[in-house]
């Protein structure tokens, strides 16, 4: 198997585009936040710059190849348009994992989730050269929230220094974690599961070795998983806010 080679990549451009965001945002965009928000607003600025391009052009390099979404072929080859969309998300997943160890080192949870989803999307655009419609599918299904989620997250790090942001936190909250609660555990799942089948019947196991399907559908697994906990967790906080409202205002 021919191993692709970084400079005939556009990684190290797309890598120059994320950092050129994140200061644009830092220096910039997010100037007169609070110190400790400006890095996460620019994270933000980031992460929708890669969610819906990300969304769009998989899906559209997926439908290019496939008869229908119905029916996908997990064994097909990577296409170019496949490879560049990988390393797109390569360069994000890379810039986002620096901002944490810089300025977020004791998150280890989101450092060690960007860790292995760079070991899944490097290893199917570097090692196997199959699998990424498969990958690009988890990847709709992953970043499909991006928007609700960061426009959910910015409008928290404002929502006391400002009444319009914390209005737009307050009806915004139960619509994301409703809108996340669906994809992440629902949608989510039953793709997995779908690749899991797929995988069982021995069929996708001549392109992608064994061993790769599994160790992918464990760092998935793994990641819906800490996904539903985290917007569970978010339920629970906005139960007892709201909770907390009803009685403050009874009494």
């Amino acid at each position: 198997m021919e191993i692709p080679t970084l400079y005939h990549s556009p990684l190290l451009v797309f890598n120059l585009w994320f950092i050129f965001l994140y200061l644009l945002g830092y220096f910039s965009i997010f100037k007169n936040w609070k110190k400790k928000y400006r890095s996460e607003a620019s994270s933000c600025l980031m992460s929708l710059a890669h969610g819906n391009p990300v969304v769009i052009m998989s899906i559209i390099s997926i439908l290019q190849f496939q008869k229908s979404i119905f029916q996908l072929d997990f064994t097909s080859p990577n296409s170019a348009f496949q490879n560049l969309v990988l390393e797109y998300s390569i360069a994000y997943f890379l810039m986002d994992l620096l901002h944490y160890i810089v300025f977020i080192p004791s998150d280890v949870l989101i450092i060690t989730h960007h860790i292995a989803t760079l070991y899944v999307l490097m290893t199917c655009r570097y090692l196997f050269g199959h699998g990424a419609v498969a990958i690009l599918c988890i990847l709709v299904l992953a970043e499909i929230t991006s928007t609700c989620q960061n426009t959910w997250s910015l409008a928290r790090y404002r929502k006391d220094d400002s009444d319009k942001a914390a209005g737009v936190f307050e009806v915004l909250s139960p619509i994301f974690y409703a809108y996340y609660s669906v994809v992440r555990g629902i949608l989510g799942p039953l793709f997995v599961y779908k690749i899991g089948w797929f995988v069982s019947i021995g069929v996708a196991n001549n392109m992608v070795p064994l061993w790769g399907w599994i160790s992918w559908i464990v760092v998935i697994i793994s990641g819906i998983g800490v996904s539903i906990l985290w917007v569970l967790h978010l339920w629970i906080d906005l139960y007892k806010h709201r909770t907390k409202k009803v009685v403050k205002k009874s009494s």
